[in-house]
Order: structure tokens, then C-alpha cells, then sequence
């Protein structure tokens, strides 16, 4: 049996949903939702040919137009979409072609229709650029050719309330990789074009809800071979005189600070004073030596607890410290000691926490772990516990808590792989709402070097840190000189944080119990990190009566 397919095909679909050009859609239509005041929403138009089609034209036509844009969902490959021993939570477990980046379109050259292909278009209304705009939205959008026949159109309904979602509470950090974007745009660190570019990228991560940054005061001692080492992104002049002491210079952390501000950052989080996996050595860092020459004093051939590194760090710790409060940084810098220690790295832990608590105890102390140990024998101020392994942090009412995920959590559990559907990352939102989770961390947010950064990649083309993580662990944004390339993970995630912000007003405005009460209404089982709706239409309807609950309530007022 042949099945004939229509000359040109439009259906409005969700942003939760991924559209494949090797499979049919089997999204449903989605063609109505509302909004609040000052959110972000999305949508997708997915459209089919029959034949090749270059210089296709989008039209939109709506009293919210000067607020929409429109971008094209690119597809990259990916040849590590999942691991051997994945869940059944995925979309597809093959290698192929997977939708992630949404590329700008261009105006003159429009978009192309490929035969037989679905392909979709990524629609934004960005709400908090425009005053007053409560009421039912039509959006039209217009698919023409060239010569301005119409192929097809399609439309969908927007009812914008009048509450505004609160400010953002989570504190929110994707590490921010300097080096990254020095190597890939053949920049020299620091000179005016990095800075140019790095403002870029800092204001497409404050508009996605990251309000915390990962700052360089050293090198970051992250995804580092053990001897090999990472481009030099150090924003502290280190003086080394001959009698072992030291002077430093925060001009260029103060340029940081200011950009970063600049951009909507509100915390700081000083990159990690002792290397990856247990905190035996120091991180790379270069010194002006009393002869003028630059020299590496410390790195992979530094025992963390020698006293070479520990004097040291009893003189820059000190004047950092100083340098924060005359800054009036005090309430927005946090510290690392090193991340992801196991239970094996106890000892080392253990004396490098003793170097520094002392000196930084007005100070949150942040690392991924999870173990909990860690944190009952008080050596670290502030868990980051995997979203997989939190279960005893929350038995035991760890206050503050924050979470994460990366590579290692990709069973039952939320994560942002290109093979997991996109409701399994916004769900995260409702999760980190119920349990209160004061932050969250995650890696990558433009980590575009092979793992242990042993060389730089293409992340069109290679989306797995050379074949070791699951494609969409390590980045969410594609390089672009003149802006990031957003992806749909990025969006979504934002998505999700709007969802909790959304839920907090909830609260304010009924409490907290009807609040979990109604997110929970229905289920067979109470919402976890590993139990949770897996469907987007959930998603979809759960954030509707959200909207319907606080409309209700503050027409009442």
C-alpha cells in the first residue's frame, strides 16, 4: 500500500516535542496555551514537502510580532547517543541525526523543505520585552515561496495572564569554559575580542536563568588528563618573589566581575582550588617570577598538602578574601575545593577542606559529590549530590540543598541527552520546586574539547567529547561568533525553571500544600528524582492548571 503525502504539511506542535527527519511525527497537535506576563514561551511548526523546496518564507502576523522570533531546528549527528545499559526512557538508541540547534534564518535565503523530511520551525514569544499585553494572542505564521505563493499556514492561540512570574530563587550555574572560546575563535585570553566574545556568552546564559558563573581565578583543574593541562584562563596576577612570597593583582578579575554584572550575573563561583577526583595537587597556575619571566609554579606535580602550595594558599586566600569584601562580593561568592571525590578520596579531601575552611568560613563551600559522609564528617559546607544519589541528603534534611547531573545519571532519573525526550528535562523544574532545592549544577555549558581536553572538537559535528559522553552532556550552546547558537535543550531547561518560578507564586498565592496536592493529583505514586509523569501532554496540562489557578486567584483580587 502507498501512502501519498500531501504536497506541503503544517502541524503545530509543542516545544517538548522532537522532530526526526528519518521517522513520521507522531507529536500532536498542540495549537492553544497561555503564558505569564513576563515569560518566555515557545512553540514549533513542523512542515513536510513533497518535493525540494529552497527560499521558503515565514510570515507572522500577530499583535505580539515585534516580540516573536523564529528560528530553524538544525539537526547534528550524534554516534554516542546513548549508553549500553541506557533505561527505556529514550527516544531512539541508534546513531543518526538528532534536532538540538536552533539556527537564525536568514530573511533573504529563508528555509528549506527536503522531500518527504519533517522539519520544524522554533517559534518564541518573548514576553518580557513587551508592556500590557494581557489577552488572547492569535500568531499566524505564513509559509510562502519565493515568489510569494502561499504553501500552507498555520496558527496558534496565546492567552497572556496578568500575573508576572516571581524572580528566579534557584541559584543556577553551567560551567562557563573561558578556554573554550579562546581556542575555538583563535582568540589570544583576554585581549579585547575574547572579552567581546565572552560578554556574548555570559548574556545568553544570565537570559536562561544561569545567575551564577564559574570564575577563573586559576586555570579550572576540570576534565584534565593527570599531566596534561588546559589553555591558561587565569584572571589573577600572581607575583612570586624569591623568598616564597606572593603578590596579586585583581584587575582583570574586577573586569569580570563587572561584565558578568553587566549581564544580569548575581553570583560568582571561584573555580576550584585543588585538582579533579580527590584533591591530591594544585591546579595549573603561572607566576611572574623576581626576573620578569612567567613560570608555572604549581599544577599536576604539586602535592596539594605540601607546604610549597599551603603557604600559598595561606597568602591568596587571604587577599582574595579582601579583594571580595571591598568589592561587596561577600554575599555572592561561593568556593570550590575539587570535584566529584569518591569515597577513596576521603584523606585528601579531608586535609585540603582543613587548608582553607578556616580562611573561608564566611563563605559557601559548593562541590559535587555523593557520598554523603562527605558531608556528616562536615567537610563541605554545601553537598552538590547527583539527582541519582540525593535520596539520604533529603531523608537526612540536608538544608541548602543543591543537585546535578552529568554523563553518569542517564537512568529514571532527569537529564538533557539528545536521545532523551525534552519533557525529561523540563520535569526538573517540578522536582526541584517540591524538594526545595536551593541550586543546581551542571558542566557543560560550552565544552567543546575532546574529554580531558585533550583537544578541541567541532561541536557540529562531534557532539560527544570524541566518543565519551552521551551526545548533550557537555554543551548547550553551538559556537557563533556573532551570538551562541541556542539549543533546544537550553530552551527547554529554561522552560523548566520557568515552571518552578511559576509553582512559587502558586504558592504565595495558596500554599504549599494545595500546591503538592495538586501536582500530585492523579498519580499512582508521589513525584521523586527517579518517579515522576513521563509524558509531555502531563507537563503541558499540569503548567495550564498552574495558569488557570493563579489567574483565578488574582482576578479575585
Amino acid at each position: 500500500m502507498t501512502t501519498t503525502i500531501p504536497a506541503f504539511e503544517l502541524r503545530t506542535i509543542s516545544s517538548l516535542a522532537k522532530v526526526f527527519a528519518d521517522e513520521e511525527l507522531s507529536a500532536p497537535p498542540h495549537q492553544q496555551a497561555s503564558a505569564l506576563a513576563n515569560e518566555t514561551f515557545a512553540f514549533q511548526v513542523a512542515y513536510r514537502s513533497k518535493h525540494l523546496l529552497k527560499g521558503i518564507q515565514v510570515k507572522v502576523s500577530s499583535t505580539l510580532s515585534d516580540v516573536i522570533s523564529i528560528r530553524s531546528v538544525g539537526l547534528v549527528p550524534s554516534e554516542l547517543p546513548v549508553y549500553e545499559d541506557h533505561d527505556e526512557h529514550v527516544l531512539r538508541a541508534v546513531p543518526g541525526l538528532f534536532p538540538d540547534p536552533l539556527f537564525e534564518v536568514d530573511t533573504k535565503a529563508g528555509i528549506i523543505a527536503f522531500p518527504s523530511q519533517w522539519r520544524a520551525i522554533w517559534v518564541t514569544v518573548d514576553l518580557g520585552q513587551k508592556q500590557s499585553v494581557a489577552g488572547s494572542h492569535t500568531i499566524e505564521l505564513a509559509f510562502e515561496t519565493e515568489r510569494g505563493e502561499l504553501l500552507g499556514s498555520a496558527a496558534f492561540e496565546l492567552d497572556v495572564l496578568t500575573a508576572a512570574l516571581p524572580k528566579q530563587t534557584l541559584i543556577h550555574t553551567e560551567w562557563f569554559h573561558t578556554d573554550c572560546l579562546a581556542t575555538h575563535f583563535g582568540v589570544p585570553v583576554f585581549s579585547e575580542k575574547h572579552w567581546e566574545i565572552i560578554e556574548k556568552y555570559v548574556r545568553t546564559a544570565a537570559k536562561h536563568g544561569m545567575n551564577m558563573i564559574l570564575t577563573p581565578v586559576f586555570t579550572p583543574p576540570l576534565d584534565t588528563a593527570v599531566g596534561g593541562e588546559r589553555p591558561t584562563v587565569q584572571l589573577v596576577d600572581v607575583n612570586a618573589a624569591d623568598d616564597g612570597t606572593y603578590q596579586f593583582g585583581f584587575e582583570k578579575l574586577g573586569r569580570w566581575a563587572q561584565l558578568c554584572r553587566r549581564q544580569g550575573i548575581e553570583y560568582f563561583e571561584i573555580s576550584h582550588l585543588f585538582t579533579q577526583w580527590g584533591a591530591k595537587h594544585a591546579p595549573k597556575i603561572i607566576a611572574t617570577r623576581s626576573d620578569g619571566q612567567e613560570k608555572q609554579i604549581f599544577g599536576w606535580d604539586t602535592d596539594a598538602s605540601g607546604d610549597a602550595y599551603r603557604s600559598f594558599i595561606a597568602q591568596f586566600l587571604p587577599a582574595l578574601v579582601d579583594w571580595i569584601k571591598q568589592n561587596n562580593l561577600q554575599q555572592s561568592c561561593y568556593f570550590h575545593i575539587s570535584d566529584e571525590p569518591s569515597i577513596d578520596h576521603m584523606e585528601s579531601y579531608s586535609s585540603a577542606s582543613g587548608m582553607v575552611s578556616e580562611i573561608l568560613q564566611e563563605f559557601p563551600i559548593i562541590d559535587a559529590l555523593s557520598d554523603y559522609a562527605f558531608y556528616e564528617k562536615g567537610l563541605v559546607k554545601k553537598p552538590i549530590p547527583a539527582n541519582n544519589h540525593i535520596e539520604p541528603f533529603i531523608e537526612n534534611g540536608v538544608a541548602g540543598l543543591w543537585t546535578y547531573y552529568c554523563c553518569g545519571q542517564y537512568k529514571e532519573v532527569s537529564n538533557r541527552f539528545f536521545s532523551m525526550p525534552s519533557a525529561r528535562n523540563r520535569i526538573l523544574g517540578i522536582q526541584l520546586y517540591k524538594f526545595q532545592i536551593e541550586g543546581f549544577l551542571h558542566w557543560g555549558y560550552n565544552f567543546w574539547y575532546a574529554q580531558y581536553s585533550t583537544k578541541p572538537i567541532d561541536p557540529f559535528r562531534n557532539t560527544d567529547a570524541n566518543y565519551a559522553f552521551v551526545s548533550g552532556d557537555a554543551f548547550l550552546v553551538y559556537p557563533s561568533e556573532d551570538a551562541p547558537v541556542e539549543s533546544i535543550r537550553l530552551e527547554v531547561f529554561y522552560e523548566a525553571l520557568q515552571d518552578l518560578r511559576a509553582l512559587q507564586l502558586l504558592e504565595q498565592l495558596y500554599g504549599r500544600e494545595y500546591v503538592l496536592a495538586g501536582l500530585e493529583e492523579g498519580l499512582e505514586k508521589p513525584i521523586t528524582f527517579s518517579e515522576y509523569p513521563r509524558e509531555a501532554e502531563w507537563l503541558l496540562t499540569k503548567r495550564e492548571w498552574v495558569n488557570v489557578q493563579i489567574q483565578a486567584r488574582i482576578t479575585e483580587s
